[in-house]
């Protein structure tokens, strides 16, 4: 890890994120802040009971208070005695209605504080008793209430007027109660709830969190595998794929160290072996002008040998190259480029007709050097697979181009590994390494090479370039 990679990721070190990042606290203050919510929504309903609780005896204890009027000769009391009836029942007047007469049974001991807001319990709805429930909590000091309500005899009503402070610190006495009780359910609540998570949830977490960073920090000389769990959850699934993407990881970074290694090897040997081949190349060329008849025989085989054997030392090397192939594109005569391929690659095979069936006019958008090796390579493939005779034609359809041949077609064993290095390789004369090859440079220019189609009536090979060719006519000879 660089030094700006592990200040770019502060948690990757063994210190972790700080209490206010951690999973655990958030899930704590949640699991609370859900609990307050709920006994919120819990209050709304509780508050309006309680105010109409309130109301409603109040006007009970007038409702008792107008039968002990009623129980007094001529309703004639004095006013020690309405004092305290109005002092026992928790009012400042009552006033009953009886065939649409007012009677004040208990008259007020003073003025009454203004203004009067009248409650009607016979008709009050829930909605608006939630509304006066919530208007209460927030009232101005100094207002009264008249609560309506049934009288004690049957078809009379009454008329209680109160004070609403005594309502309204009720309510606020009530919701510290409830906030009180609240806050303890909500942390013995939430305690439970966050050790439940916390064994269930978080410690798993942290252990797949920090196998993750160390993973991240060294992931080719890393120890800290996880281990596979028995949980069937989402949390053990992920715990148990990512222990085995780690052990995949990990064998992956020391399969790639050990091939590493012997790249470098092959890389050397292939330095040798080049030398030693030239050496004996030469040699070659001085027996082919030897007058012997054996020798002349022989010399051709040992050339073409020697040329295999060379060639697979240079592909080798190319292909292990780790940088792609960086591409030069601009407009290329494609004609021209296939018939230079097709020229370079069948002298010396009278027996093979090539016929260029794409336009003259025609040009792509595309490196000319990767052009050319990549239709040599298949026409070279083309004519090895049809021996001395046969035919190889070109065509161009929209983007496609078409490499087709006359030969029997391709073994059945090396069309899925065809494209990779040393796939093929168990063709006559070829080394596995030239479709690899020719793939790579495809995919630098933006085209896609792949096979078309193979029997026995031969096989195609397709190029799909990026953009169509068009007829401007202004490549640049290549």
């Amino acid at each position: 890890m660089t030094a700006e990679t592990s200040s770019s990721h502060p948690t990757a070190g063994g210190g972790g994120p700080g209490w206010q990042h951690s999973l655990s606290v958030r899930l704590f203050w949640l699991t609370m802040a859900m609990i307050l919510l709920v006994e919120l929504i819990v209050f709304i309903p509780s508050a309006t009971a309680f105010r109409a609780n309130w109301l409603e005896e109040k006007a009970q204890a007038a409702r008792i208070a107008s039968l002990a009027v009623e129980a007094s000769p001529s309703r004639d009391l004095s006013m020690e005695l309405s004092d305290s009836l109005l002092e026992s029942a928790g009012v400042l007047a009552l006033t009953e209605l009886d065939d649409s007469m007012r009677i004040r049974l208990l008259p007020a001991a003073g003025p009454i504080p203004q203004p009067v807001i009248p409650i009607d319990l016979r008709q009050e709805s829930y909605m608006s008793s939630v509304s006066a429930t919530a208007g209460t909590f927030f009232a101005p000091q100094g207002r009264s209430l008249m609560i309506i309500d049934h009288g004690a005899r049957q078809g009379r009503v009454i008329e209680v007027i109160v004070s609403e402070a005594p309502l309204k610190g009720a309510l606020w006495a009530y919701g510290g109660r409830i906030l009180l009780l609240s806050l303890l359910i909500s942390l013995a609540a939430g305690g439970l709830v966050f050790a439940v998570l916390f064994a269930l949830v978080v410690r798993p977490m942290r252990r797949v969190t920090r196998s993750v960073e160390q993973f991240r920090q060294d992931p080719g000389d890393w120890t800290g595998h996880l281990s596979p769990t028995t949980r069937r959850d989402e949390i053990g699934r992920a715990q148990n794929a990512l222990a085995d993407m780690e052990s995949a990881v990990s064998e992956s970074f020391r399969q790639r160290e050990r091939l590493a290694e012997l790249g470098e090897a092959v890389a050397r040997i292939n330095h040798d072996l080049r030398g030693s081949l030239a050496a004996a190349q030469l040699v070659s060329e001085g027996l082919a002008r030897s007058e012997d008849p054996r020798v002349k025989r022989a010399a051709p085989r040992l050339e073409r040998a020697l040329e295999r054997a060379i060639t697979l030392a240079t592909q080798t090397l190319q292909y292990g190259k780790t940088s792609a192939p960086k591409a030069d594109l601009h407009p290329c005569a494609l004609a021209m480029i296939l018939d230079e391929a097709a020229e370079e690659v069948l002298a010396g095979k009278p027996g093979i007709t090539w016929q260029n069936q794409v336009d003259a006019r025609l040009t792509v958008q595309a490196d000319g050097d990767h052009l050319h090796r990549i239709a040599a390579n298949l026409i070279r493939n083309a004519a090895e697979a049809m021996g001395e005779s046969g035919e190889i034609r070109v065509e161009l359809e929209d983007r496609i181009l078409r490499v087709c041949d006359t030969g029997s077609g391709l073994p059945e064993e090396i069309i899925e590994t065809l494209f990779k290095p040393f796939g093929s390789a168990g063709k006559r004369g070829g080394t596995g390494l030239g479709l690899a090859i020719a793939r790579d440079l495809a995919r630098a220019m933006g085209a896609e090479l792949r096979l078309g189609e193979t029997g026995a009536d031969g096989t195609a090979f397709e190029l799909e370039f990026a953009e169509v060719p068009d007829w401007s006519g202004e490549a640049a000879a290549q």
